[in-house]
């Protein structure tokens, strides 16, 4: 009988763009349009005191790869012992994501060819499905050495006349390496979608012969999309608990989806959580849609605070509406 195949995290890795947007600064740019807000607002609605914006020359695979750069070095693992790679994003470097940006991505590492690369869009969801699938995939035995990638770009995709989305999001990547294990890594996963729900968060543009037809931006149902989501985090992540054979309190650190730290406070709080076991970076680094979960993880292992043999549970939601959990074994 062959031996038991897990995937279990090697390494980490992220990065944030070099300009960091404080609320002034932002304050200050909305106020030569018009628009009245202030640092109180932004912070008392979301938590966030600050966001990255990318450089008007750095695409979204240029973040991916430093971050995947920084998890293969934390892995102690070449570039050619990498044989497939997927990137979550909902910011492709291409219109459509016609070359998958993975495959850019692919090309800038140096991966060798034949190394498989593909995107996966489940927006700020993005990150839960495309460590589930990289799961599948090494359990299979299809795959030794897979890089699983989040980034975005979502400073593109604002619009600055809107205060109630562009104060909210900002730019950067985060990655992981996983690796095939006889020690349990992953252990539950779980993912769920509501197309039904597209509407409360999207971008409505669509390309049609040169043009685009309808907005480019980012349109948000705010409410409508803070109501969803602590239902739905709620649920999920029962579900993985009792998919894991664990109850919340065998979690050591709780990585949700860096959108809100009020959903991530009413999270915490529907699963009995003190905050002080929830990784926070939403201060910081804003929503970075996909980013935001590896983003997160990697803060929280590089700071000390989540150790080896420490379970771990990252979930997020985003348009779509979709939604998904994953708990590990770091």
């Amino acid at each position: 009988m062959s031996a038991v195949r897990y995937a279990r995290i090697a390494g980490t890795g992220s990065y944030l763009p070099e300009q960091r947007v404080s609320n002034q600064d932002l304050v200050a740019r909305l106020a030569k349009q018009g628009l009245e807000t202030s640092d109180e607002w932004i912070k008392t609605r979301s938590g966030i005191s600050a966001r990255h914006f990318a450089a008007n020359h750095e695409l979204t695979s240029d973040l991916a790869v430093k971050a995947a750069q920084a998890a293969m070095q934390s892995a102690a693992c070449a570039v050619s012992d990498i044989d497939l790679i997927i990137l979550a994003t909902s910011t492709p470097d291409h219109l459509g994501g016609f070359p998958s940006t993975a495959c850019v991505i692919q090309d800038k590492l140096g991966a060798k060819h034949g190394c498989a690369a593909f995107d996966v869009q489940a927006v700020c969801a993005g990150f839960s499905y495309a460590l589930s699938i990289a799961d599948a995939f090494i359990r299979a035995g299809a795959h030794q050495k897979i890089l699983v990638i989040g980034a975005e770009v979502f400073s593109r995709i604002l619009d600055f006349t809107d205060r109630s989305t562009c104060v909210l999001f900002g730019d950067g990547a985060g990655a992981v390496v996983l690796e095939a294990s006889d020690q349990p890594g992953i252990l539950a996963s779980a993912l769920h979608a509501d197309g039904s729900q597209r509407n409360i968060l999207c971008v409505p543009g669509r390309a049609i012969c040169g043009g685009i037809e309808g907005s480019p931006f980012l349109t948000m149902d705010g409410q409508a999309v803070f109501k969803l989501a602590v239902k739905v985090l709620e649920q999920v992540a029962n579900e993985v608990l009792e998919k894991a054979n664990m109850t919340a309190d065998q979690i050591d650190w709780l990585v949700p989806h860096q959108a809100n730290i009020r959903i991530m406070e009413g999270t915490a709080r529907k699963m009995g959580m003190s905050m002080d076991k929830v990784i926070v970076t939403v201060a910081e680094h804003g929503n970075t849609s996909a980013a935001s979960i590896p983003l997160a993880l990697d803060t929280g292992i590089r700071s000390g605070h989540i150790k080896r043999g420490q379970h771990v549970l990252l979930e997020g939601v985003g348009g779509g509406f979709a939604w998904g959990a994953v708990i590990l074994r770091y």
